[in-house]
């Protein structure tokens, strides 16, 4: 195995945004990319380190800045307002998102025609987003994402196979989302599949998680198991898909 990166720069309405690319020379020619929209935190080491995880899976991990000029938080009252002003300006967002999209599909180690976005929280939000829109995208996957539309999808024009990891216990993201969720992708004659974890909060699979509940007293935690059972369901996904 031998990982490489770099960090690639688009312009969205005169704001430069980033990408974090990974992906293994050994690896012989394009190979399915994989679109990564962080948290509500930014584009940090935990979500570069997810791109990292996707490249040594014979992947292009993509991870893409939401918020412009790499621009991050550290506490929740930033982290916030950074989400805050991309959710209410999904016009915005959604410029964000495509933009992100096509500068993965410029890049030579991508195949084209095989793509797949994942998101956790805010990030799970985008992806589904992108899936609501029609995008291309052979998968897409949430990990304790949130699951309110800001787009009705007509049936059948989901094109996506969709995956939605969601943790029991999660008091930010309820059941009661989860029911909505199924219903609308019902409605819309989408490929999807809800797992439920048990004993798992929101955030489950970032390790910072605990810290994050101790400092800020979040409703959040990590959970292992989670962590593990979504991301072989996000394999199984893509090997289907891909």
């Amino acid at each position: 195995m031998n990982l490489s990166n770099k960090t690639i720069e688009f312009e969205v309405d005169g704001a430069l945004h980033h990408a974090y690319m990974a992906w293994d020379q050994d690896v012989d020619g394009p190979r399915p990319g994989v679109m990564v929209i962080h948290e509500w935190w930014g584009l940090n080491d935990y979500v570069r380190g997810r791109a990292d995880r996707l490249a040594r899976l014979g992947y292009c991990g993509f991870a893409v800045d939401m918020y412009s000029n790499g621009e991050t938080a550290d506490n929740p009252e930033k982290a916030g307002e950074l989400m805050n002003a991309v959710l209410g300006d999904m016009e915005s967002g959604t410029t964000r998102l495509k933009a992100g999209y096509a500068a993965m599909l410029e890049q030579d180690q991508v195949a084209a025609g095989k793509t797949a976005a994942i998101g956790y929280c805010f990030g799970g939000a985008m992806v589904l987003h992108m899936a609501r829109i029609g995008l291309e995208l052979n998968a897409v996957v949430s990990f304790h994402g949130a699951l309110g539309s800001f787009h009705s999808p007509a049936p059948g024009s989901v094109k996506a196979s969709l995956l939605v990891c969601h943790g029991e216990d999660d008091a930010m993201v309820t059941m009661s989302d989860v029911a909505g969720f199924r219903e609308e992708m019902d409605a819309a004659g989408a490929d999807y599949k809800v797992i439920v974890h048990s004993d798992a909060q929101h955030g489950f699979s970032n390790p910072g998680a605990d810290e994050k509940n101790e400092k800020y007293g979040l409703p959040v935690g990590y959970s292992a198991r989670a962590d593990s059972e979504s991301w072989d369901a996000m394999i199984a996904l893509f090997q289907r898909c891909f």
